[in-house]
């Protein structure tokens, strides 16, 4: 149907209505108006009336003389006027449609009700078919919805529909309620924005960037000495056992095998050697393990079972101090073979390590910074935790993220078996995790039978399941595991088909960017929308190398401007008189704010 055909048809709908409602025409008294009635000028003159002029008795005034006897009233047609100026429109716009609370809405509409969808946690998007808000994170669902019994979420997707992006949301909504993010392992990055904007701290670690140390106990050594008595010596013999699998992970990873047992008795004889010779308010290097090593003292020599005699002693020792010299002359000295750059501050609302300054190719380096990442980052959460038993600090919750997991497991053998250990123990760790890839098959590329096993475990062991865009075959063996319906897998496997060909030359996105269904054990899914804000897509775009110079050139300035204000705010907070900065994480007054 023609736009003509289609005002015509609400022009005799309009004419309708008006002779209906007993009212004069919108028409009349316009030029040809009489021409157009096509009857007499006497409103009031009928058939039906008599002669006389007079009513029958116990007659009354007909419809149309009542109508002329009233005043003339104005109708406006809900079209608007005809006519040049008359404001006629073609098609009327649905209402602007908002969104409230039941606090805010009862006033308005007090008809509110609520809908079947999740409202418990982060607010994630709309419902996909019924447009309803849906809200949920691994740690609300796990501690107040009690919706899951382990506060973990996995998900897959193929790439560029919006994983990190919806993950960065869960992250920016629960530092909101004090929950601490930590990014042990940032490998684009897509969170070091997000951290910043938190007002969190970011960590480089990479050659020329930034190192760790792996045999600084940390903040776990710090809290072991504030804590004291015996609950401190537990902590510190915790950050020994720590500190040991650190370094015999990264021989593992030089070495391309695992060490063997009597190597790791003389590594822990030792640290221990070191730590009760190393003056307090310095920290132990892997130089120093190579010094004490060559010396061979007598606490190191009676776990080699040399009996006295020098050459049992080299030939023991000499596999591992040849392993250490790999490491520090290698391609992972640079980065581990002095003290740490910037060690992770326990108050931070927010913790980021960046490793995206290390190459695609460099996977033994990426394999040690990932493990030595995740140590010192878990530290952290020990440390915490046992400052909070000791009732020396409130108790915070910390939520983990792992991105890109194809490439960390991968990196070395090592980093399945901590994962694993992390699936298993988090909630007794008071610890979240999010762990984001693309397919279920980037487990078969593991090495080692125990490695695949293992890896296809956390799928199975994980609260929430998510699942982007995904090949029909895909979400098939996907539903193998989860229970997914035909039409979860139809409706998955649409989302990932491309976008169509652009006949405007517009960018046009593909089907499935923005779109998730969240699985929770044998529950329906839950398709969802995510649309996001502004300032999401200011601090998260995973296209940045992509962009051109003009919007460097914006984003850049944007970057600068945000961080002069937030200078000009903490030289206002120092000034006298001035309000003071927000509760830090972990202080008594945000603990207050934010308790659970």
């Amino acid at each position: 149907m023609s736009r003509r055909s289609e005002e015509k048809k609400a022009e005799r709908a309009d004419r309708l209505a008006e002779e209906q409602s007993g009212l004069e025409p919108s028409w009349m008294g316009k030029p040809g108006a009489k021409e157009k009635s096509g009857r007499g000028s006497s409103a009031g003159s009928t058939s039906g009336e008599q002669p006389s002029g007079k009513q029958p008795p116990g007659k009354g005034k007909t419809g149309k003389e009542k109508s002329a006897s009233r005043p003339k009233e104005l109708y406006i047609p809900p079209r608007g006027w005809l006519g040049a100026g008359g404001g006629r429109v073609g098609y009327i716009d649905p209402p602007t449609m908002w969104r409230a609370t039941t606090v805010q809405a009862c006033g308005m509409w007090p008809f509110a009700a609520g809908s079947g969808s999740p409202m418990t946690g982060v607010p994630l998007g709309q419902h996909l078919f019924t447009g309803a808000t849906v809200c949920g994170d691994p740690l609300n669902w796990f501690t107040r919805a009690r919706y899951i019994s382990n506060p973990s979420l996995f998900m897959l997707g193929m790439p560029g529909l919006g994983k990190s992006t919806l993950v960065n949301r869960m992250l920016i909504g629960l530092a909101a309620t004090g929950v601490v993010p930590l990014v042990l392992g940032d490998l684009k990055p897509d969170y070091a924005d997000t951290v910043r904007a938190l007002g969190g701290q970011v960590i480089s670690i990479g050659r020329g960037r930034g190192g760790i140390n792996v045999l600084d106990p940390g903040a776990m050594g710090a809290a072991a000495a504030k804590i004291g008595g015996e609950a401190g010596e537990v902590l510190k013999a915790e950050a020994h056992g720590r500190v040991l699998n650190m370094v015999a992970a990264l021989i593992t990873i030089v070495r391309g095998r695992p060490m063997d047992d009597h190597e790791q008795s003389v590594l822990s004889a030792v640290l221990h050697h070191l730590r009760e010779r190393t003056p307090t308010g310095r920290t132990v290097l892997l130089p120093d393990v190579l010094r004490v090593l060559a010396e061979g003292p007598p606490r190191v020599r009676a776990v080699t079972l040399d009996r006295g005699d020098d050459t049992r002693y080299r030939d023991a020792v000499d596999p591992l101090h040849r392993s250490l010299l790999g490491i520090l002359d290698g391609p992972l000295g640079d980065t581990f073979a002095s003290e740490t750059s910037t060690r992770i501050n326990p108050d931070a609302p927010a913790v980021c390590i960046d490793i995206s300054g290390i190459g695609e190719a460099d996977t033994q380096l990426t394999a040690a910074a990932m493990l030595a990442a995740w140590s010192d980052g878990l530290g952290t959460v020990a440390a915490s935790h046992a400052l909070a038993d000791a009732g020396l600090a409130p108790r915070r919750w910390f939520f983990t993220v792992l991105d890109e997991l194809w490439r960390p497991l991968r990196a070395a053998t090592g980093i399945v078996d901590r994962i694993d250990a992390l699936t298993r123990l988090n909630r007794s760790l008071g610890l979240g995790d999010a762990k984001i890839t693309h397919t279920l098959k980037d487990a078969e590329a593991l090495g080692t039978d125990a490695d695949r096993a293992k890896a296809r475990g956390f799928v199975e062991r994980a609260g929430m399941v998510v699942c982007a865009g995904l090949p029909k075959a895909e979400m098939e063996d996907l539903g193998k595991v989860v229970g997914l319906s035909r039409r979860e897998i139809e409706l998955v496997s649409s989302w990932s088909s491309p976008p169509g060909w652009g006949v405007n030359g517009e960018n046009e996105e593909p089907p499935g960017r923005g779109r998730f269904l969240i699985k929770v054990g044998g529950r329906p899914g839950i398709p969802i929308k995510v649309a996001i804000t502004d300032a999401e897509r200011r601090l998260h775009n995973t296209n940045q190398r992509w962009t051109t110079n003009e919007e460097a050139i914006e984003q850049a300035a944007a970057r600068a401007a945000e961080q002069v204000a937030r200078a000009a705010q903490e030289e206002a907070w120092g000034m006298p008189g001035a309000p003071g900065p927000p509760p830090a994480a972990g202080t008594e007054a945000a603990a207050r704010r934010w308790s659970a």
